[in-house]
């Protein structure tokens, strides 16, 4: 059908560049054969992003964002929508499975070097989009109106408040109301299913399309770009489709088995994906025995704790998040990959992995003087990984990287 000159396709295909994109994105784009675990993550990204909009869209058509009834829309579609207690669970363990994802594609960046030249602005655009994500979370994390929902968000919308002149304004403004009521519930609902969904859309297309300008990174750090066949493609690179498709189909398949163990058997997750508390309506009079964020915005909130001073915290958390954005800058390396860096490379990565789980663990738990020692601990080792890097990176010896992939 696609070969006859007048079939629907066809049709199309003169009408709107349909052959064309999938040979520039699809079966013609060449990715590096050499290709391993870590880059399954990226494509179950967009998996699970799907899962989110799809799964949002139902739930909206059943939720009332008012004060009065948002805990028990919740509870409607819970017990009377037809199977809407799964597209409930399936949107609430997407959420956490979505930052599952996104960190561990984010870790194979740091791995491989997938920040550096030429993929500057990739990383960027990546940097972005975890924060339009972790704004997406925090503004549905107050939708089912539960009481962990309602002091969560008046805990982290206070916090604005601490800051000089503007502070009290801003935190109104953030609100529309001078506390968290009805109104703020409704501004939420507005941002979390139309606001940042959109940009968050648009920016992954433009995700993609920079990632296909420069080319996908690889294991050994190596440009597949500089050496090429007769027929100009990458002697070192395969056709995304249908190498790559097949590949993804299978981690996706693997992946479906944890998220549907999950989403089927435990959705709460011992109490991480969704809290106790949240599960009894809002009451501003009732505060909870211990507020603390969902689990992938505590290493944050445990850096904020570890400051004690308020201002100097939200500075703390905010450069926590705004130094990965100078990565690029900050790695003098002359190779990309892991693999062939120093002692120090490796070194300073695994203790930044260890200081963001201990800090993930430790905002999960309530403070004493103890955890709030190993939280200032663990927050200094996770700065030091990008303060020291400019020095570590440019002196240090590293092996020699091979002319072709392994």
């Amino acid at each position: 059908m696609i070969n006859n000159k007048f079939s629907l396709y066809s049709w199309f295909d003169k009408r709107f560049p349909i052959s064309q994109l999938l040979k520039d994105h699809v079966t013609g784009y060449y990715a590096p054969k050499n290709f391993n675990f870590w880059y399954y993550f990226g494509s179950l990204s967009i998996f699970v992003l799907v899962i989110q909009l799809l799964s949002g869209i139902w739930l909206a058509m059943n939720y009332n964002p008012s004060s009065e009834g948002a805990f028990d829309s919740v509870e409607y579609i819970m017990r009377d929508v037809p199977y809407g207690w799964l597209l409930r669970y399936m949107h609430s363990t997407g959420a956490s499975f979505f930052f599952v994802v996104v960190y561990l594609h984010m870790f194979r960046a740091l791995l491989y070097g997938s920040y550096k030249k030429p993929r500057e602005l990739l990383w960027v655009i990546g940097m972005v989009m975890l924060l339009l994500l972790m704004g997406e979370c925090f503004f549905g994390y107050l939708l089912p109106w539960g009481n962990m929902s309602f002091w969560g968000a008046k805990v982290i919308t206070s916090l604005f408040g601490a800051i000089p002149v503007v502070g009290e304004s801003l935190a109104e403004w953030l609100r529309g109301d001078y506390n968290v009521s009805g109104v703020t519930l409704n501004r939420f609902f507005s941002l979390h299913v139309a606001a940042l969904p959109l940009a968050l859309l648009g920016l992954v297309l433009v995700h993609i399309l920079a990632l296909h300008k420069v080319g996908s990174n690889n294991p050994d750090g190596i440009t597949i770009k500089n050496d090429l066949d007769k027929n100009g493609n990458p002697v070192d690179g395969i056709p995304f489709h249908p190498y790559y498709t097949v590949k993804d189909t299978f981690g996706l398949a693997v992946f479906l088995i944890f998220f549907c163990s999950v989403m089927f058997f435990d959705p709460t997750f011992f109490g991480l994906f969704l809290e106790a508390p949240n599960f009894s309506v809002a009451d501003p009079m009732k505060t909870p025995e211990h507020i603390a964020p969902v689990w992938y915005m505590t290493p944050y909130y445990a850096i904020l704790r570890a400051v004690p001073d308020k201002l100097l915290g939200i500075a703390a958390m905010g450069a926590s998040l705004a130094i990965l954005f100078l990565l690029p800058w900050l790695d003098r390396s002359p190779v990309r990959s892991m693999r062939y860096r120093g002692p120090f490379s490796k070194f300073f990565l695994a203790l930044f992995v260890v200081s963001f789980v201990s800090l993930a663990i430790l905002g999960a738990l309530p403070p004493t003087p103890f955890r709030t020692i190993l939280s200032q601990f663990f927050s200094v080792c996770y700065f030091s990984y990008f303060i020291f890097m400019p020095f570590f990176t440019k002196y240090e010896v590293c092996l020699e990287v091979p002319k072709r992939v392994t």
